[in-house]
């Protein structure tokens, strides 16, 4: 009785031998259907028209407007008992964010009000449309040094209007950049920027941004424009030679330190007159709401162009830090962040705040880290914080002018301290080299040149990676491992014993045109290899090449031609090629391709058993 349930089997030798199944030729798919399929499954893999299915049209409606605003639908839910978590994380947060947003206006070359605008408008529009609880969102330490290393390099900041321009242009076109790719579903794009280099380039950042800030810490007036280490350091000894983790109960003693520290010291300053003895200050911050800024964005000139390509940069480095802080903290609370919605919900936030003078707001880990551990329960949090930042617009802004620069220079580097994850690297280096490659390379490239060199290097260290890993794959003998069918790598398992007489390489990778012709040139290197071990010790010689297909996911034309050649090298040598268990697309791409018929279909098997099976009798042959 044949107990695999009537699968046909190709051929057996003999009656003592089990049977040896074929290997199932998909039924060919429709190019309409086949291409169908391949766009959703890289467009829609997460299916979001799922929930519409099967319902009426006004509900369809609302599960739409649910969509685009999920406050709608978890804010049918809420009650007095969410909002005091969200009252007191809101208030946490904003205690927090004050002081950190007027010192981010500076690295952005910006007036400190810019800061505050920036956590008023895009909070209040992330609420309505994110579909993180956690996150926080406001200007942030990197992106603010990032968009003002790159707006300097085009207009001097001394002429203010112009670069004020720039900066809702850049801003502008990186919410046309965020909300564009979560639109058409292009997410999967920030994903070629590795964990390694955003850590690196992160680190980087914080040690550069740090070093900025001497120039407030130390009273510096003549300071370089360059961030690299070397210029920094030249000014500030060129200033001298002149003369010039955490307890979660305890979550606000960091939180409100900030703020406190602004509060003494600006009062020390204002009774102590300090500005009069060559403490620095803040000086003048501009009372009052957000003004428009819609005549204000360059849609015409040169400076569009400039403003489009600081804003696709500015606005990929927000985009990348906000999801991933914003799926950081989902994964700690068991909920999911759809990404392309939040793309969409960052997009439109910077868009308007272009419009309402913000500059690029994203979300903030030090602040989503107190959201967090000040117990938020949803986005209301934001909602808080935005009104009491629209309260110190309003009133508070005044009582700022006598706060030094010294004390917002400190609070900048307590931010950005925790952007150097030291474990982080350490752990890249003992699982990858060549991640740790990536990591510092961003690391050097920001800290010793430039941060858009830094994340210059990043992207291609990132890139090159991807195509080392593209076009060598990596290929492995097999050996049977003792007392039973499995075959395995055999520097992995060095008890597992190779056949005599056949040779069986696995390819650990799908075959395309990138790396076909090193895969066939590796098949054969590790043939001559272990010719040449077999005449050094006067042993049979090989029969039977036996590709082990199972992690091929897909082969293009190339891949077949490179087979195909493959199959002639072998022919010459009086080897017989043989595959087993492709999968589903690779056998029928054979198939179509008469590969098939080339080698023969009792040569392609469902397991490399299967094949070891019908070959090695016939080695033992004379």
């Amino acid at each position: 009785m044949d107990i695999t349930g009537g699968v046909p089997s190709s051929y057996h030798l003999s009656d003592n031998l089990p049977y040896v199944h074929k290997v199932g030729k998909p039924p060919r798919q429709k190019l309409c259907t086949e291409i169908a399929a391949t766009l959703k499954e890289t467009f829609f893999h997460d299916d979001p028209l799922r929930p519409f299915k099967d319902q009426t049209k006004s509900r369809k409606l609302v599960l739409g407007l649910q969509a685009l605003f999920p406050i709608l639908e978890w804010g049918r839910e809420y009650n007095l008992s969410k909002f005091k978590g969200d009252l007191i994380a809101g208030l946490t947060i904003a205690s927090l964010c004050i002081p950190q947003d007027i010192g981010y206006a500076k690295l952005a070359n910006l007036p400190p009000q810019y800061g505050l605008y920036s956590s008023f408008v895009p909070p209040l529009v992330y609420a309505f449309m994110g579909s993180s609880r956690d996150i926080a969102i406001g200007p942030v330490a990197v992106v603010s040094l990032l968009l003002g290393t790159l707006l300097q390099h085009e207009i001097d900041p001394s002429n203010k209007e112009e670069y004020l321009r720039l900066a809702f242009t850049a801003t502008f076109f990186a919410g046309i950049t965020q909300a564009t790719l979560g639109f058409f579903r292009l997410g999967f794009l920030i994903d070629f920027l590795s964990h390694a280099a955003i850590v690196g380039f992160m680190a980087g950042a914080a040690i550069t941004i740090s070093l900025q800030q001497l120039k407030g810490l130390l009273g510096i007036k003549k300071f370089t424009k360059k961030t690299d280490i070397v210029s920094v350091m030249r000014s500030v000894f060129t200033a001298a030679h002149h003369g010039g983790k955490k307890k979660r109960k305890f979550f606000w003693l960091p939180a409100i330190a900030p703020l406190i520290s602004v509060i003494i010291s600006t009062f020390s300053v204002y009774i102590t007159h300090a500005e009069k003895h060559g403490v620095q200050i803040v000086n003048h911050i501009q009372k009052g709401v957000n003004p428009s800024s819609v005549n204000q964005i360059y849609f015409t000139g040169d400076y569009l162009v400039k403003g489009f390509r600081i804003g696709v940069v500015a606005g990929m480095i927000a985009l990348t830090e906000a999801i991933a802080i914003g799926r950081t903290f989902a994964a700690m609370k068991d909920y999911q962040v759809d990404g392309n919605k939040e793309m969409v919900a960052l997009g439109t936030m910077n868009i308007i705040g272009s419009m309402t003078s913000c500059y690029v707001a994203t979300g903030s880990f030090s602040r989503s880290a107190v959201n967090f551990m000040a117990g938020c329960n949803t986005a209301v949090s934001n909602i808080v914080m935005s009104c009491v930042v629209l309260l110190t617009l309003e009133v508070i802004t005044p009582l700022f002018k006598y706060t030094p620069n010294a004390i917002l220079a400190s609070i900048i580097i307590s931010a950005v301290v925790g952007l150097i994850d030291i474990e982080a690297a350490i752990l890249i280096w003992k699982i990858d080299k060549f991640d740790f490659v990536a990591c510092m390379g961003a690391f050097c490239g920001v800290v010793f040149i430039s941060v858009e060199i830094g994340l210059l290097i990043a992207v291609a260290i990132s890139f090159a990676k991807i195509l080392l890993q593209v076009t060598r794959p990596r290929t492995a003998l097999l050996g049977k491992l003792p007392r039973t069918t499995v075959y395995r790598n055999i520097q992995q398992y060095p008890e597992a014993m190779q056949v005599p007489g056949i040779l069986i390489v696995r390819v650990d990778s799908a075959i395309y045109f990138s790396n076909s012709n090193y895969i066939k040139e590796r098949i054969l290197r590790w043939l001559v290899d272990e010719e040449e071990q077999l005449t050094k010790n006067s042993q049979p010689k090989i029969q039977y090449l036996i590709v082990e297909m199972s992690p091929v996911t897909d082969i293009d034309t190339s891949g077949i031609h490179a087979l195909e050649e493959l199959h002639r090298s072998l022919q010459k040598r009086d080897i017989q090629l043989v595959l087993a268990n492709p999968g589903q697309v690779v056998i029928d791409k054979l198939h179509a391709s008469s590969f098939a018929n080339l080698i023969g279909e009792d040569k392609i098997f469902l397991t490399v058993a299967d094949a070891v099976l019908m070959c090695a009798p016939k080695t033992n042959e004379p």
